[in-house]
């Protein structure tokens, strides 16, 4: 991969020894369906021009595999990191047995026109026995490790016990739990970070500005009531950007600065469904805040 210059700390991701921005671009939002094909590829350039060199994608996310395809040809596959999912294809989805695996990483790795992925995680199963049972998920992406088809393996989940175990396994290298350290919440602090840092595993932040409540503008609370991800978060959100605007601080930037600012994750991942999303989270990512800012935050919290 074409080296990035950036102004974005880096990081190790694990034992994979990539050496990622501290910010990723997250792909769900470009495949949405008012999204077009030419807004989704300037959106991949942009974070690239910028310096960032982690793109995450996945099938369930409509058509974001094909237009990630799209943006990375002609030279631009190699100028980033990518990585996406298996397991939840809306055609197979649940499917974490050897041979749906294999369909689901090769049916990826034809729509996003590459040879191979840097990192390619399960996705959200609702049980780990299929994933880690004997021909099941991790072993298949281990012959398809061996292959050359995947680089590094990981698991991309919102239960901290389902981490436990694939970190207990000795195969997955990267995890990605979402939601989870935020403004909001920061359970996967509990235990979680420090378990992944004893076994030397890549930790990925998905959604830092939790599905956007902390995106800079004003939190529609009762929206955010109908989400039972963030349903009991929205009121909470709503104070931060009440003393965010009393103190003339931009939320965006503290709530992406705030996940940085932990070192035992190594990156963190914000959708975008167009250029101008991406400058404005590349933005909040390279904009320091000052240390009182934070104090005075740690006594509001």
């Amino acid at each position: 991969m074409a080296t990035q210059t950036t102004l974005m700390p880096m990081r190790r991701l694990g034992r994979t020894d990539l050496k990622i921005t501290c910010l990723g671009m997250g792909g769900a939002g470009i495949g949405r369906a008012d999204v077009t094909d030419d807004e989704a590829v300037e959106a991949v350039r942009r974070a690239i021009e910028l310096g960032i060199n982690y793109l995450d994608t996945a099938p369930l996310y409509g058509e974001s595999e094909r237009r990630v395809g799209l943006a990375l040809a002609d030279g631009w596959r190699e100028k980033i990191f990518l990585a996406t999912k298996t397991g939840t294809h809306p055609e197979w989805r649940g499917d974490f047995s050897g041979a749906g695996t294999r369909r689901s990483v090769e049916n990826s790795l034809q729509l996003l026109g590459t040879d191979t992925l840097d990192v390619c995680l399960v996705h959200d199963p609702g049980s780990m026995a299929p994933v880690v049972a004997k021909g099941g998920a991790l072993d298949e992406l281990q012959r398809m490790r061996e292959e050359g088809l995947v680089q590094f393996i990981g698991l991309g989940v919102r239960q901290h016990e389902f981490h436990k175990i694939a970190i207990q396994t000795g195969v997955v290298d990267v995890i990605l739990t979402y939601l989870d350290y935020t403004l909001l919440s920061q359970t996967a602090d509990e235990w979680l970070l420090l378990l992944a840092a004893k076994n030397d595993i890549g930790v990925i932040n998905g959604s830092p500005i939790a599905m956007g409540l902390l995106a800079g503008g004003e939190p529609d609370v009762a929206k955010t009531l109908q989400n039972v991800h963030i349903a009991t978060e929205g009121e909470k959100a709503h104070r931060l950007w009440e003393w965010a605007v009393k103190n003339d601080l931009n939320l965006l930037n503290l709530a992406i600065q705030f996940c940085i600012r932990q070192p035992r994750i190594a990156m963190n991942l914000t959708g975008a469904k167009n250029a101008t999303e991406v400058e404005q989270n590349f933005a909040a990512a390279t904009t320091p805040v000052p240390a009182e800012v934070w104090e005075l935050l740690s006594e509001l919290k």
